[in-house]
């Protein structure tokens, strides 16, 4: 590791292990919950490991998510140089006002009314993939035949994007979050992206329909350009993270045979289950950051303003200040739901709970259907999703028993 008076260069990505975060992760939270980091950029700011810290950065009104200040941590396709400030709609972005303004608007989507008459849909949705995966028989990548179409088809179902594209928007929001894109790959994928919403959102706009983006577009607060930007980002996240999740969390269930076992025993413990999950798994890899408007001292340094400061997820919820025992995967965990998977503060993530009803749903569906579930090769051969925004595995090759 590094001298402790030196700035770590850059964030650690490299895993040693399926399900835990960077060894340079855990021994810089071991040195301090806030540690000096050298960006790309040259930019010296921090990383912030600890939990308690992560929500003292995450919650304060002091750090902002101005994009046109912050560095970056990883070098992106989409990032060459320094990014300008966020387009009209990009409310994580954004500070007050404007993230404000378009959190209140979407809101009332998210409620858990919303959530509640979404949730039949979903459970449709997923006794639908599991159908067809029972009639095709044993033997299937369940990365793309179940998880990552099951929650595509959801987040297509809120939004009320025809599901005909489907393969094409997987492929785009696949190159979008693989850091090993090209420039020119990860801008034809979002240019590609941005054309396929911005003709569903003009089909709206002309006849209002009763789902998420028709009702915001009939609100008369959000031009083309906004209603097309929210649209790529909630299209985007609800896809990438609970796909990922999904996946990697049954290839974590059948690793763990006794708490796999202590689930399908009891479909009750989906709620327990996903929360441990969640926190357990952390699969997002990369941030959030933030930048400093002024001087902030944090768990006793310093940062000062204009400094970014990076917050790693899978740390803080590893951290042993906060958990017991905290690289142990246990569904009977009491204190798992105060992770910061899906953020905290003013930022947390809107769909977060669409995002649990589908783990809720599909994790004991799955298990109760194919009961001899089980990897069809060893889980050292899964490959990893190693250099994306959202950790995960490329394929999970599965097979079962025929009864």
């Amino acid at each position: 590791m590094t001298d402790p008076l030196q700035p770590v260069q850059g964030l650690p990505t490299t895993r040693t292990t399926l399900f835990d975060p960077p060894d340079d992760l855990r021994a810089l939270q071991r040195r301090a919950p806030l540690v000096p980091m050298s960006y790309p950029d040259g930019h010296v700011g921090w990383l912030v490991t600890g939990h308690a810290a992560v929500r003292a950065v995450l919650s304060d009104a002091r750090f902002s998510s101005r994009r046109e200040l912050q560095h970056f941590p990883i070098v992106h396709p989409m990032m060459q140089g320094r990014p300008g400030p966020a387009e009209p709609g990009a409310f994580p972005e954004m500070d007050a006002p404007g993230h404000t303004r378009y959190r209140r608007l979407l809101t009332s989507e998210f409620t858990a009314r919303r959530m509640a008459q979404l949730t039949p849909a979903v459970e449709r949705i997923v006794e639908e993939y599991l159908d067809a995966l029972e009639k095709k028989g044993p033997g299937a990548d369940l990365a793309a035949e179940f998880t990552t179409p099951v929650t595509s088809m959801v987040i297509c179902e809120l939004l009320g994007v025809p599901y005909a594209d489907r393969e094409q928007f997987q492929s785009r929001s696949a190159t979008l979050i693989d850091l090993e894109a090209s420039p020119e790959d990860a801008g034809a994928a979002y240019g590609g992206l941005s054309e396929f919403v911005a003709k569903l959102v003009a089909e709206k706009l002309a006849l209002p329909t009763d789902d998420l983006l028709g009702r915001l577009a009939a609100t008369g607060e959000l031009d083309e350009g906004e209603l097309t930007t929210i649209g790529l980002l909630l299209l985007f996240a609800g896809h990438g993270l609970t796909g990922s999740m999904l996946a990697l969390g049954t290839f974590a269930l059948l690793e763990h045979p006794d708490q796999l076992a202590l689930l399908r025993a009891d479909p009750s413990r989906a709620a327990s289950a996903t929360e441990e999950l969640l926190r357990y798994l952390s699969v997002v890899q990369l941030g959030p950051t933030r930048t400093a408007l002024e001087d902030v001292e944090v768990a006793g340094e310093l940062v000062t303003a204009g400094q970014t400061v990076t917050v790693s997820l899978p740390a803080a919820n590893r951290d042993p200040e906060q958990y017991e025992d905290p690289d142990t995967f246990d569904i009977t965990r009491t204190n798992a739901r105060s992770h910061v998977s899906l953020g905290h503060g003013m930022h947390q993530c809107l769909g977060q709970e669409l995002a649990r009803i589908q783990m809720r749903i599909a994790y004991p569906a799955l298990l109760a259907r194919f009961p001899s579930l089980r990897l069809a090769v060893p889980a050292e051969e899964v490959r990893m999703r190693h250099m994306m925004a959202f950790y995960g595995v490329h394929r999970l090759p599965v097979t079962w028993d025929v009864p």
